[in-house]
């Protein structure tokens, strides 16, 4: 006679054995202490520890200065300014009398001059802020540094 044996899964279903193990496993992120970053420095120091590795600190902190506020120089060096000395006379943003060329650099949207390249010719260069070298070459050169405001 064939006996009906009753399974395993039908006995055994709402046990704290069967199944998944431990009855802690298998519930989701409560398992885990949370999702994310949830719990962080709640739970002893366990994830904290690894903040501090990483350096990051939680929540907001420091200041964001406004966009507004903030201004970038924008620099060439005298090796383009000599480069492109015939173009600039051309375009209106430079005056050539004689050997000497007087340059505007502000009316390119250029603020600082460095000291990159040579300079082989008298040249006045007008802008708001000059490197220190950038001074020796021009002035070496015969040339003359006028600061704009």
């Amino acid at each position: 006679m064939v006996v009906n044996k009753t399974k395993k899964v039908r006995k055994l279903r709402g046990s704290r054995t069967y199944g998944w193990g431990s009855p802690k496993k298998h519930r989701g992120a409560g398992s885990r202490g949370g999702r994310g970053m949830a719990g962080s420095g709640k739970k002893g120091q366990q994830k904290m520890t690894s903040l501090h590795l990483i350096k990051r600190t939680i929540g907001k902190s420091g200041f964001t200065r406004p966009s507004k506020v903030i201004t970038k120089d924008v620099a060439v060096n005298l090796s383009v300014i000599m480069c492109n000395i015939d173009k600039y006379v051309k375009d209106g943003a430079a005056k050539k009398s004689g050997s000497v060329v007087d340059l505007d650099v502000g009316k390119l949207g250029i603020t600082k001059v460095l000291g990159a390249g040579s300079v082989d010719m008298k040249i006045n260069v007008t802008a708001k802020i000059f490197s220190s070298i950038a001074v020796q070459k021009i002035e070496k050169a015969g040339g003359k540094v006028i600061v704009a405001e």
